[in-house]
């Protein structure tokens, strides 16, 4: 493993143009924008520019594929904003910078998604640039949302699963995070990946549709039979080191040791809450910190959990995140609830 330091991220590149709207419109009918804005959106971007504001001292690079307009500028002004290296950010020449139109109501908070997948879905093997990347931590997500990288490989199953193996070979801690996105092969898409993936990162909808182990009863109640079953049924999929599951009661992790560790949310007050965009992301980043700095699990976890909570006190994505000092704080002012 790279004893060089600095995390690489790789997948998708949005741009989130949240809108606030007077009401949500019926066919045919008009509502008003009242206020909008851009802001950073998918895995990659999000956690890069969330470990910025924790105040990450390691270097932080970017590889996706992005469109040559104004939102592909965007995106690049905003990652150099938080020093973020772009010199693996490429161009698609005619496909757009993918975005997601969030518009969301302002008396209900309501929100409804329209996103172009645009560049990412034409990110493929020849966009990784290895002999440019010098970082101990390779991140890639999402698989299930990068056409070209879910595709078929004779050899590995899926062309993410080849990129993951290149990855590997060349001494990188490979950390992968899913999405929850509505598709009928998700497992068949996903479970290629798994032999090559160290630390994966997922919801508990994520690790059921994998699995097929359900997570939750007919109450909405978290089974924690049923996350100990998913965890262990991705390990003998092939993950390496450690799956992780987060969820809103707070996150899972098993180990292929066998070590399991529980970790209860922060308990945030429900005023301070003004929205979940980003927060699983949020997650990841804090996770990722620890493990970077070679936290033990428990610690990476809590960071996780707490950098979460930071993220819900922002509509955005990553507007609440502060840095780690501060958000570990917030743990200590709330405490946690108990999980399971």
């Amino acid at each position: 493993m790279s004893t060089k330091g600095g995390i690489v991220a790789a997948g998708n590149w949005i741009v989130d143009k949240t809108k606030i709207i007077d009401g949500y419109p019926t066919q045919d009918s008009l509502a008003n924008i009242e206020l909008e804005e851009c802001n950073n959106g998918g895995g990659p971007f999000n956690i890069l520019c969330d470990l910025a504001k924790l105040g990450a001292t390691f270097p932080l690079q970017g590889v996706g594929l992005i469109g040559s307009d104004a939102e592909g500028d965007w995106v690049l002004d905003h990652c150099q904003a938080v020093g973020i290296d772009t010199s693996l950010l490429c161009r698609h020449p005619t496909a757009p910078t993918s975005y997601t139109d969030v518009m969301t109501v302002r008396s209900s908070g309501r929100r409804t998604f329209f996103h172009q997948p645009g560049a990412n879905r034409h990110l493929a093997a020849g966009h990784f640039d290895w002999s440019k990347m010098n970082a101990r931590i390779f991140y890639l997500g999402y698989i299930g949302l990068l056409d070209a990288l879910d595709a078929s490989d004779p050899e590995h199953g899926t062309l993410a699963a080849r990129v993951l193996r290149e990855a590997g070979q060349r001494g990188f801690l490979r950390v992968v995070d899913l999405v929850s996105v509505e598709r009928p092969d998700y497992a068949k898409v996903v479970s290629p990946a798994l032999p090559e993936i160290d630390i994966l990162v997922c919801n508990e909808v994520e690790a059921e549709r994998i699995t097929g182990h359900a997570t939750r009863d007919d109450s909405d109640r978290h089974l924690e039979s049923g996350l100990r079953d998913a965890a262990l049924a991705l390990l003998r999929g092939g993950v390496g080191r450690w799956v992780v599951i987060h969820l809103s009661e707070g996150a899972y992790a098993r180990s292929t040791t066998g070590e399991e560790i529980w970790q209860g949310r922060v308990n945030l007050p429900k005023d301070q809450i003004a929205g979940a965009a980003g927060a699983g992301d949020a997650f990841a980043a804090g996770l990722l910190l620890g493990v970077h700095e070679g936290w033990e699990m428990p610690q990476s976890l809590q960071m996780g959990v707490c950098t979460a909570a930071a993220s819900l006190r922002s509509a955005s994505t990553s507007g609440g995140i502060t840095s780690a000092s501060e958000s570990l704080s917030l743990g200590d002012a709330w405490g946690y609830i108990a999980f399971p």
